[in-house]
């Protein structure tokens, strides 16, 4: 048993938002804004993204993950709190099971990008566009938004307060595309590149899980190793779901 890790860690990206569902019209349409009437953090699942999260939970609750959460962490964003929801209503951890929101796991700050797909970006701000170009995704900071740097300083606190107080607990976390993608980059101890290539080969799928599991001869006190990267099994297994890949914004996940 870890006295330093959790036993078990999960990272599950949320459901299909109604905020995927109106990115991909707007860029089949060629729009410059996604069209959405509500802030990205009150952005509700749609329905195809509860039915993933029903999925996501029946398969816990059937015991294929080999074993259920004992910590329910999540995500501010509402599309994140309703895919811990409908996964624990399933049974994929006991009811009395609260979910734990941290402001540390939420959304990567868009700033001006906010709303706007790679048209729009283009067309009103074509200085940043460059400017992102030029220094990459992982450091470019959009005026009143984040770089991926910024999101990696959040999470490396958030692992930290974990290790500290859910050491030998089976523990998941409900985020999002970039948190599980940063996740990886600080538990891994990835380079810029490294990461950057884990997301050019794919968008992580809503509902898909990313597990860690203690591993006593992992460094000298052990530590963290991944067995399954963006598992879409819950979803394709479940009758009542289909797997969807959509990123969150244009230019927030692979744009």
């Amino acid at each position: 048993m870890s006295d330093r890790w959790p036993l078990t860690l999960w990272i599950v990206r949320h459901g299909e938002s109604a905020g995927n569902v109106a990115r991909d019209q707007a860029m089949a349409s060629g729009a410059e804004r996604i069209a959405l009437t509500v802030r990205d953090v009150d952005v509700p699942l749609s329905p195809r993204g509860e039915d993933q999260a029903r999925a996501l939970g029946r398969w816990f609750a059937r015991g294929q993950a080999d074993g259920r959460p004992e910590v329910m962490l999540a995500s501010p964003y509402v599309r994140a709190q309703e895919t811990a929801r409908l996964f624990r209503e399933m049974g994929g951890a006991p009811a009395n099971e609260p979910v734990c929101v941290d402001e540390r796991l939420r959304e990567k700050e868009f700033g001006i990008f906010d709303g706007l797909t790679t048209a729009g970006v283009m067309a009103r701000y074509p200085d940043q566009a460059e400017l992102r170009r030029l220094l990459g995704k992982f450091y470019h900071r959009p005026p009143g938004g984040e770089s991926w740097c910024d999101v990696v300083f959040r999470l490396r606190a958030i692992l930290d307060w974990i290790t500290l107080h859910h050491a030998g607990k089976r523990v998941m976390i409900v985020a999002h595309q970039v948190v599980v993608l940063c996740l990886r980059y600080v538990i891994e101890r990835m380079t810029e590149e490294e990461v950057l290539a884990v997301d050019r080969a794919g968008d992580v799928a809503n509902c898909s899980v990313t597990e860690y599991r203690f591993d006593p001869k992992k460094g000298p006190h052990g530590g963290l190793a991944l067995v399954r990267y963006n598992q879409t099994a819950p979803v394709e297994q479940d009758a009542q779901a289909e797997v969807t890949t959509e990123p969150d914004q244009s230019l927030g996940a692979r744009g």
